[in-house]
């Protein structure tokens, strides 16, 4: 065949980086697939769409459609929480001779508790009624209630592990540790064990058995934090010195993250001349843990270690493992955050908690949203967090815990809260976004149904989102056009306009604000002229509305936010 008359296959849509990375998807979504094809000369073209799951021998294929410009476009929906491979072939319908694309691009199908889901963080040690005794886990078996009642559908505990002694943090994070001082949890290992051994305190594996089932029987799902670091009483300082950063006088140089300082932390050299061995090691951990019924992880950091060990720690672990969960917490620089999202992090972090303004949020959204971000990167919008105390939560009392609340549980479909938001803890140490009395260094007693906690406002948020399938899809938001700098309205609906629910925030936990809502009627097949229902969630009360702009007026005293449902 001369040159000339070759069929040409590019602009794939998605494709990440070349194909060097998996596209995120989850199954039972249908997933979408575009490319430019054309040839020279007037030859009517034929292309097929081919995938299979990757260990599969045998391909499927659906025809492309030719949908404008020489773009070509075709859809399968996975079926199988797995990983799956696909490409594309043409032919010249004169011939029906095939071209096949150059490559095989690979999908990572994921559970949907990956893309839908809200996260509770909580110290087990502070699950207790004693002051400075550690709670143990079968102490914290009746928290898993009071967690499930408020729609929560995992619980994520920071590292359960032995906490070493030396320089061991006191409270508020002080340099001197009083005698009773429990530690950073963060601070791994001990004599009693390290990654694969759990506090004495906290009751052993029996008891750590019996918090997961009691989860389980929840239908919640408990994840673990993965730190890939060290006290200096870890068993690997003394079996692995090699694994370690070491001074020019031979000892072991500590954490570091100006202008913060971890005296207690050694971290891990993931460049020794060791590297396959640690590397091994690391993964063990995580299959370990994997056979003791933890599916879901939270990793400590990520971007403070070699980033390709990411994508080969991900991928190992899930082609064995297809459901296991991944969450990066990288607060770092945007780049590196997007290329561990790439690496394979099923969810991440994102820079959610300081965007408070309308124009902040819905500039940075729209990048996660409407940018090529959407098919790698899946923003779990976190509250807060033990290391994260906004400004705006310490100063805007509890109308600023509602405000982020709505925003973080209906801008996305992912989102977590650290325990203590209920109770609206708002106390800061100093200037800073640490916690007075951060339970990082100590253990807490709470009445978790002290005055003026906001529990039954969490429940009802949680609940709507989980009785209406718009809010469960993370793709699908668009913004709706107001004037008042301070209300911010947005959308989501599903594809077949089953669900269709508008969101208004008032974002000033101040004083209250009102304005006019405009709404893209007719893409909901609703005519100008027509009346139309909107039920506020939130309160039950429903509102007849006519015509795209509508009046609303919030008061964040009374209620800061409108969620409302379309029910015609």
């Amino acid at each position: 065949m001369n040159k000339y008359k070759e069929i040409i296959i590019e602009n794939i849509s998605p494709c990440i980086n070349e194909g060097h990375f998996a596209v995120k998807s989850r199954m039972g979504e249908v997933f979408v697939v575009e490319a430019d094809i054309f040839k020279g000369g007037h030859d009517l073209l034929g292309a097929a769409l081919l995938f299979k799951v990757k260990n599969s021998p045998t391909w499927n294929q659906v025809p492309m459609r030719l949908i404008e410009n020489d773009r070509w476009q075709a859809s399968f929906t996975p079926t199988e929480n797995a990983r799956y491979l696909y490409t594309i072939e043409a032919w010249s319908e004169a011939d029906k001779k095939r071209v096949r694309c150059h490559q095989e691009l690979e999908l990572m199908a994921d559970r949907p508790l990956a893309e839908f889901s809200a996260w509770y963080e909580l110290f087990p040690r502070s699950q207790g009624h004693l002051p400075g005794r550690s709670a143990s886990f079968r102490e914290c078996i009746p928290r898993l209630l009071d967690i499930k009642h408020m729609g929560f559908d995992i619980v994520y505990l920071p590292p359960i592990h032995p906490i070493g002694t030396t320089k061991r943090k006191g409270p508020g994070n002080t340099l001197e540790a009083p005698e009773n001082s429990p530690g950073s949890p963060w601070a791994i290992g001990s004599p009693e064990g390290g990654h694969k051994a759990i506090h004495p305190e906290l009751g052993g594996f029996d008891g750590f058995n019996d918090f997961v089932k009691a989860a389980k029987d929840l239908k919640l799902e408990v994840a673990l934090d993965l730190a890939f670091q060290c006290s200096p009483d870890h068993p690997y300082v003394k079996e692995h010195p090699e694994w370690f950063f070491h001074r020019p006088d031979g000892t072991i140089h500590y954490a570091e993250n100006p202008p913060k300082k971890y005296e207690d932390i050694y971290p891990l050299n993931f460049d020794t001349e060791d590297w396959i061995n640690l590397w091994e090691e690391l993964k063990s951990i995580v299959i370990f843990w994997i056979e003791k019924g933890i599916h879901v992880f939270r990793v400590d950091n990520p971007h403070s270690k070699v980033l390709p060990f990411w994508k080969w720690l991900i991928d190992s672990v899930q082609k064995d493992h297809p459901e296991v969960i991944f969450l990066s917490e990288a607060f770092t620089r945007p780049k590196i955050m997007k290329f561990l999202a790439k690496s394979g992090f099923t969810q991440s972090y994102t820079y959610f908690t300081w965007r408070n303004s309308k124009i902040e949020l819905r500039s940075y959204v729209e990048e996660l949203i409407n940018t090529d971000a959407r098919y790698y990167f899946r923003g779990n919008f976190f509250a807060n967090t033990p290391d994260i105390l906004s400004e705006y939560l310490q100063q805007g009392g509890k109308p600023a815990f509602k405000i982020r609340l709505v925003l973080a549980a209906t801008l996305s479909s992912m989102y977590g809260i650290y325990s203590g938001f209920e109770l609206c803890e708002n106390q800061a140490q100093g200037h800073s976004e640490e916690y007075l009395g951060s339970e990082k260094y100590e253990i807490k007693i709470r009445d978790w149904n002290q005055a003026g906690n906001i529990k039954e406002f969490i429940t009802t948020i949680n609940n709507i989102r989980r009785d209406h399938s718009a809010l469960q899809e993370y793709k699908n938001l668009e913004f709706y056009e107001t004037l008042n700098e301070h209300v911010l309205s947005y959308g989501k609906r599903t594809s077949d306009h089953s669900s269709i629910i508008v969101v208004v925030v008032n974002l000033d936990p101040h004083a209250a604000h009102e304005d006019l809502v405009n709404l893209p009627l007719a893409q909901w097949g609703i005519e100008p002229w027509h009346t139309y229902q909107m039920q506020d969630l939130l309160t039950g009360v429903t509102y007849q509305w006519k015509g795209p702009s509508n009046y609303v007026r919030l008061d964040p005293l009374i209620n800061p936010a409108h969620i409302f449902k379309l029910t015609r």
